[in-house]
């Protein structure tokens, strides 16, 4: 463990920390790591924990062979969507992975369907297994899609490719997912955490905290900004980062062709 976060005992997740990179799985395989169990409660937790540890760069979120998410827990049978909770939120959790400094890749190693799906969209960089089967089926339940899906899939794929996915709840490989755009990358399913584990290295080491933590944040809200508003931002974010010395570090190590040292904190200067 090379982070001093304090990290419970989890019921439905595993937790590790190694090299700047925490790798949060979701660990119900008996259910195929169905989203149930004290899930959503256990994922938010984790998530800020995370967060405010300066010592973690990069989260990696993933699932326990053979799956990454079945969806919702239907151990309750006809009666899984018809007694909602007294605060009842269709969020998925209530810290989604958008709202983190740090950047989160989904390693979507298994099936993800309904939310298993939609809380891997809620991440910043998706990573597919080949030949698992992703939907979000909730129209095919009687429900409607969760965890934001409506605001993220026209973003991400169109309002075409969203509408097929939304309203027919079909399933698709992971092919057709980053065909559509839902991912950057479709590998073998064996391959698919360790190339999301290289990725999160890379990035905790070669990348600015600062300059990542700005950039995300600015890239989930230009969806609502205007082309003048996110030049704007550009420019504020860039005033910050030049009065912090990683700006000469970046180039010094660039020059000595070596690892550079950051001293900036993952948060975004300008919030």
């Amino acid at each position: 463990m090379t982070s001093g976060t304090d990290l419970p005992d989890y019921r439905t997740l595993q937790v590790s920390c190694d090299a700047s990179v925490a790798t949060i799985t979701l660990n119900r395989p008996r259910q195929r790591n169905a989203f149930g169990g004290g899930m959503r409660e256990e994922l938010a937790d984790a998530y800020r924990r995370c967060d405010a540890d300066d010592a973690i760069r990069v989260i990696v979120l993933t699932g326990a062979p053979p799956a990454f998410c079945a969806g919702a827990d239907l151990g309750a049978g006809d009666r899984t969507f018809t007694e909602p909770a007294a605060e009842f939120s269709a969020a998925g959790v209530s810290v989604p992975a958008w709202t983190l400094a740090k950047p989160v890749i989904a390693a979507v190693n298994g099936h993800a369907i309904g939310i298993g799906l939609t809380l891997a969209l809620q991440c910043d960089i998706r990573i597919f297994a080949a030949d698992a089967r992703y939907g979000v089926v909730q129209a095919r339940r009687g429900m409607v899609g969760d965890a934001y899906s409506h605001w993220i899939l026209p973003r991400l794929v169109g309002l075409a490719n969203a509408a097929e996915i939304l309203l027919t709840g079909a399933t698709f490989d992971g092919h057709r997912a980053v065909a559509l755009g839902l991912g950057s990358r479709v590998l073998p399913a064996e391959q698919v955490l360790p190339a999301a584990l290289e990725l999160a290295r890379d990035i905790a080491v070669n990348t600015a905290p600062m300059s990542v933590a700005a950039s995300k944040r600015l890239l989930w809200d230009s969806y609502d900004l205007d082309r003048a508003a996110v030049g704007a931002r550009e420019t504020e974010i860039h005033l910050q980062l030049m009065a912090h010395d990683d700006a000469r570090e970046g180039v010094r190590a660039h020059a000595e062709r070596r690892e550079p040292r950051w001293t900036g904190r993952p948060v975004d200067p300008t919030s």
